[in-house]
């Protein structure tokens, strides 16, 4: 049993990023140059500058991956693929190995031994949905079985294995949404990053935002779903390594709409916070309650701008206090005094 939940895990990545590089398709979301802030393809010696800075200000190695992200890895072309790989060599020996993401169409039982002669420990597949109708509507280019097949070949070659999802994309429910949640679970990854859709500019999903055909659902409805999600992954033993895109001014005004916030993952850890003190608080009569929370969680369970307590406050009319406490689970909250 794990001592804390899977989205309170650290996950360390040198991340190197090859935006477009090998993409068969355009999807309806995607505009790698934005997401990542980079144009130029990386070559072997910024693999190496990359990495020989990180590794100069890294202490502890043992949980850290070189990671090639931004683009299908292993639909590049061989020999630039192999360059970078190359590249990273004298590095991935020195740390846990190398991660890489890419479709789930790009995954075959020879380009899964090229990664392993090369020191690649951990495959992520860019499912974003595992609806077949959403995936066409979003001009993804595969399917939900090729997820599936993809994803049970790199169990059975020993790498990690790591799904990508996208909630609120076009085409996409709430229930939907919801069935791919269900499906992740089942296949069981080791991971998994939760990417609420962002709209672009300059993309089919802008397109189709600007003219009104596409409407994204409510931004709190989207925190709720996410932090369900995040509760339901930690359930089936799967570690949540990331929660939304990445801050970047670049992102920020290049955003139409959808779920771009700086500090969405706090935002979804709250709200579990607040459904489980909502929980106890619906159970009793109380005019004001104080819980116990670990100590690192504290501004969680508050709220940013005491969200949590004006929530309480306002649906309830009652007064919540926080205190810490180290004994108390991460993401858990003890009621410690009420009246």
């Amino acid at each position: 049993m794990r001592r804390f939940p899977s989205w309170a895990m650290k996950h360390k990545n040198i991340a190197i990023f090859v935006p477009h590089a090998g993409c068969p398709h355009r999807c309806s979301f995607c505009d790698q140059h934005t997401i990542t802030s980079q144009q130029m393809l990386p070559r072997a010696a910024d693999v190496e500058r990359i990495c020989t800075q990180a590794f100069a200000e890294i202490g502890d190695l043992s949980e850290t991956e070189i990671a090639f992200f931004g683009g299908s890895f292993t639909a590049i072309p061989r020999g630039y693929m192999l360059e970078l790989l190359d590249a990273a060599q004298p590095f991935a020996e020195r740390c846990r190995g190398i991660r890489i993401s890419t479709r789930p169409d790009c995954i075959d039982g020879e380009i899964l031994g090229i990664l392993r002669a090369y020191h690649v420990t951990a495959i992520e597949l860019g499912a974003q949905s595992l609806d077949d109708e959403v995936l066409r509507l979003n001009d993804r280019g595969h399917t939900s079985e090729d997820v599936r097949r993809a994803s049970a070949l790199i169990r059975e070659q020993g790498f990690e294995l790591g799904l990508q999802i996208m909630p609120g994309l076009y085409g996409a429910s709430q229930a939907s949404d919801l069935r791919t949640r269900n499906a992740v679970c089942e296949i069981l990854p080791d991971t998994v990053r939760i990417y609420p859709v962002v709209i672009l500019k300059g993309t089919k999903l802008g397109d189709l935002f600007l003219s009104g055909v596409y409407q994204p659902r409510p931004f709190d409805d989207m925190i709720e779903e996410t932090a369900d999600a995040m509760e339901a992954f930690h359930e089936a033993g799967i570690r949540v390594i990331k929660v939304g895109l990445h801050a970047s001014e670049f992102v920020a005004g290049n955003a139409l709409g959808g779920y771009y916030h700086p500090a969405f993952r706090e935002l979804c850890e709250s709200r579990i916070y607040r459904n489980r003190m909502e929980s106890v608080i619906r159970s009793r009569s109380a005019s004001s309650y104080t819980f116990a929370v670990h100590p690192t969680c504290i501004s969680k369970a508050i709220g940013q701008k005491k969200a949590n307590l004006r929530y309480f406050h306002e649906t309830f009319g009652i007064d919540v206090q926080i205190t810490a406490d180290g004994s108390v689970p991460l993401f858990q909250a003890a009621i410690r005094e009420e009246a």
